[in-house]
């Protein structure tokens, strides 16, 4: 692709990378009355009193071992189990929890621009329907919490520094697997993700990388986790972090998800410790 291409091309991904965005943005500056109108609840989609009506143990389970025990286990923060959840929720499009586990995100530190960045990323992993959604959900949220557009992240930000050599290599090696079976996917792969949104500031690669394997694992895309789940630790997850992240995920995508990332998991930890023991 020529320069000329590849500035259209460029100028085409910074524009819908940003409808998230965008929307979030127009949203949020809605107004009030539409906030009075439809406030998102600061509670779980069903009450403790209807859940209870209808299945005793799960409302116990829910109060007791879900919210009690196991949003407050030491080894993962409550910000970052807001941010597991929130990406399992979009990822699964069950935008009917969202509400209250934004809030609950809100409370626990996610800043609304991080939830914008959220969002936009998993429009590519997730899919673009997943994220329009998403955003349905959110905008009450935000119009009630009163958070305007100058508190989300811009369309077009400065991005982040690219690891050009690592990159190359990623792209070289993508190019000569698939580049003749899908060139298409192949050159978005490169120009949208990881040198456009991936290096987006809003949200820290960390934090990027743990929304993404969360995802992963919600969707049982059990292939993807060992690149990005490397990427995670590379950028500072830690051993004990992303194992408390199974925990969290077994709760909000389910044990069978769970299990079948657990060979994954367990063979990046041990290839990691041999690694670092070999240093």
């Amino acid at each position: 692709m020529n320069n000329m291409g590849n500035k259209r091309a460029r100028s085409m991904w910074a524009t819908a990378g940003g409808i998230a965005l965008c929307s979030l943005s127009m949203f949020a500056s809605a107004g009030n009355a539409d906030a009075q109108a439809s406030k998102p609840p600061r509670t779980l989609s069903s009450s403790s009193k209807e859940i209870h009506m209808v299945a005793p143990a799960l409302d116990n389970y829910t109060e007791g071992l879900l919210l009690g025990d196991v949003w407050t286990r030491p080894d993962l923060s409550p910000r970052d189990r807001s941010i597991v959840t929130l990406a399992v929720l979009i990822a699964r499009n069950q935008p009917s929890e969202l509400p209250f586990y934004l809030n609950r995100a809100l409370d626990n530190g996610v800043t609304p621009g991080e939830i914008s960045e959220i969002i936009t990323h998993l429009a590519f992993y997730s899919g673009w329907p997943n994220a329009m959604a998403a955003v349905s959900a959110t905008r009450p949220v935000f119009a009630e919490r009163k958070i305007t557009s100058n508190q989300l992240p811009s369309a077009k930000v400065q991005l982040l520094p690219l690891d050009k050599e690592a990159d190359d290599k990623r792209a070289k090696s993508v190019d000569e697997n698939f580049g003749k079976v899908a060139p298409g996917v192949v050159h978005y792969t490169t120009d949208a993700l990881f040198r456009d949104l991936w290096l987006r500031p809003g949200l820290a690669p960390r934090d990027r990388s743990m929304v993404t394997v969360s995802a992963l694992v919600a969707s049982g895309q059990v292939a993807q986790i060992t690149y990005h789940l490397n990427r995670a630790m590379d950028s500072g997850l830690t051993e004990k972090q992303a194992s408390e992240m199974l925990t969290q995920l077994a709760f909000y995508a389910g044990w069978p998800n769970v299990f079948s990332a657990l060979p994954v998991f367990k063979d990046i930890f041990a290839k990691r410790t041999v690694g670092a023991t070999d240093k």
